[in-house]
C-alpha cells in the first residue's frame, strides 16, 4: 500500500470517527457537551489533514538527507503540523477539564499546557522542513525539551488538582493521561527514523506509523474519554439528584 492510499484511508477513518464521536457522545450538562465537541471535532480537522496530503496540497518535496545519495529526495508532509498545531491543544484541553472536573478550573495550567504543547508542534515543524543537519537537530532536541514541559503539566502539576477529585474522575484522568502519553512519546521516534529524520524507514511506512497514531490518539482515545466522561456525568446527576441542563445526545 502506497502512502497516497494510506492518506485516504486514513481521511475515511477520521471522519467516520468523529463522527461517530459527535453521534455518540451525551450532551446533558455543558460540560459533557463540551468533552463530546471536543473530541468529536478533534477527528474531523484531523480528516481534513490527510484529504489534503491525499490529493497533493498538504505536502512538499524536500531534498533528503545526506545519506540518502545525492539528488535524493523526501515528501515532506506540512499539513501533519498543521494538524497537530490545532488538535493536540484540543485533546489537552479535555484532559485537563477532566482533572479539574469538580473544581475551578486553573487557567495557568491550561495555559502552561497549551503552550509548551505548541512549542513542540512548531519547533518538530521546523526539524521537519530543515536541510542543514546541526539546525534539524537543534530543532529536534528543543521540540524534545518543549514535550518535557507537557509531561510536567499531565504528570506533576495537574495530578496534583486531580488528587482532591472522586475516585471514578481520578481513574479517567490517569488513564487518558497514560494513553496520551504512551501514545504521544512514539512520535518522536517515528519522526527520528522517517525520511525527515534520520532516513531509516520508508516514506510508505512512516506514514502507516504515524496514521496508527493518529487514530489512536484522536479516534480511540476520543471515544475512550467520552464514554468515561459519560458515566462521571450519570454519577454527577445522580448523587446531586439533578436533572440534566442539555438534551441527552
Amino acid at each position: 500500500m502506497n502512502s497516497h492510499t494510506l492518506n485516504w484511508a486514513t481521511a475515511i477513518i477520521m471522519l467516520a470517527g468523529g463522527l461517530g464521536i459527535l453521534a455518540t457522545g451525551k450532551r446533558r450538562t455543558a460540560s459533557e457537551e463540551l468533552q463530546t465537541v471536543l473530541h468529536g471535532i478533534v477527528p474531523l480537522i484531523a480528516a481534513c489533514s490527510y484529504f489534503a496530503m491525499a490529493i497533493g496540497q498538504g505536502s512538499v518535496v524536500l531534498p533528503a538527507v545526506a545519506s540518502a545519495g545525492p539528488g535524493a529526495t523526501r515528501i515532506f508532509y506540512f499539513a501533519r503540523y498543521i494538524d497537530w498545531t490545532l488538535t493536540t491543544p484540543l485533546l489537552l484541553v479535555t484532559v485537563c477539564l477532566t482533572a479539574m472536573h469538580g473544581q475551578h478550573k486553573r487557567a495557568g495550567a491550561f495555559a502552561g499546557i497549551v503552550l509548551a504543547d505548541l512549542m513542540m508542534i512548531l519547533t518538530a515543524l521546523f526539524f521537519g522542513a530543515s536541510e542543514v543537519p546541526w539546525i534539524k537537530w537543534t530543532w529536534f532536541l528543543i521540540s524534545c525539551i518543549a514535550f518535557l514541559g507537557v509531561y510536567y503539566v499531565l504528570w506533576v502539576s495537574n495530578l496534583q488538582y486531580n488528587r482532591s477529585e472522586r475516585d471514578d474522575v481520578r481513574a479517567s484522568y490517569r488513564q487518558g493521561s497514560t494513553m496520551l502519553s504512551v501514545l504521544w512519546l512514539l512520535y518522536p521516534v517515528v519522526l527520528l527514523v522517517a525520511p525527515d529524520g534520520l532516513n531509516v524507514i520508508s516514506d510508505p511506512m512512516s506514514v502507516i506509523a504515524i496514521s496508527i497514531l493518529d487514530v489512536l490518539s484522536k479516534v480511540a482515545f476520543g471515544f475512550l474519554m467520552v464514554a468515561s466522561d459519560t458515566r462521571i456525568t450519570e454519577r454527577d446527576l445522580r448523587e446531586t439528584q439533578g436533572k440534566p441542563t442539555l438534551r441527552a445526545a
